[in-house]
């Protein structure tokens, strides 16, 4: 039931994050908080969703970002009801890319959605529920042949929410997991 939540998306500048925050709204959600990298992209999204949204520049590989984030809105908004934790980005290579590629890849494919879990599950369970969204990839479910820090960091994200699902669902914590195949988005 998204009507009259909060939410709150990453990577919502382009993509599949834009489409979400604007889903969203229409689906009756009070209000969005549209966050992405490039604040610039995340204000046009805002700008398409109307005075429901809010833009705001956040760097999801940043743990202490994300909790500021969220201790604001629940001070602002009164707490996140539905967290979409969709912000990525593509980078080809094996085992030649050097280890700060493999590290940046699991800072932002699955630190983040672990950094958000963290930081919005406390308040969501005293609200008495929540909801959380987190986009992986089809790369999680069998690979990405041209990209391995690609495909092992989708595959511990879908991991994760899985863990999330059967581990929050009696404190009413609802998780799911996005496993889209390409998407004409910016990451390609």
């Amino acid at each position: 039931d998204i009507d009259g939540k909060l939410a709150v998306v990453t990577g919502a500048g382009s993509g599949i994050g834009r489409a979400l925050a604007c889903r969203l709204v229409d689906a009756g959600a009070r209000f969005v908080v549209c966050a992405d990298l490039d604040i610039d992209a995340a204000s046009e999204t805002a700008g398409l969703v109307g005075a429901k949204a809010t833009a705001v520049h956040l760097d999801v590989a940043d743990q202490d970002a994300i909790e500021g984030l969220v201790k604001r809105f629940e001070v602002e908004q009164g707490g996140i009801d539905i967290f979409v934790s969709n912000a990525g980005y593509a980078l080809g290579g094996g085992l030649s890319l050097e280890t700060d590629h493999w590290r940046k890849m699991m800072e932002v494919h699955l630190w983040a959605h672990l950094n958000a879990a963290r930081a919005v599950i406390p308040g969501m369970i005293e609200r008495g529920g929540g909801y959380l969204l987190n986009t992986a990839s089809a790369a999680g479910l069998l690979t990405q042949l041209d990209s391995a820090p690609y495909a092992v960091s989708k595959h511990a994200a879908v991991a994760l929410a899985e863990w999330l699902a059967i581990n929050y669902s009696d404190r009413g914590i609802c998780v799911s997991v996005l496993c889209p195949q390409a998407v004409r988005t910016n990451i390609l």
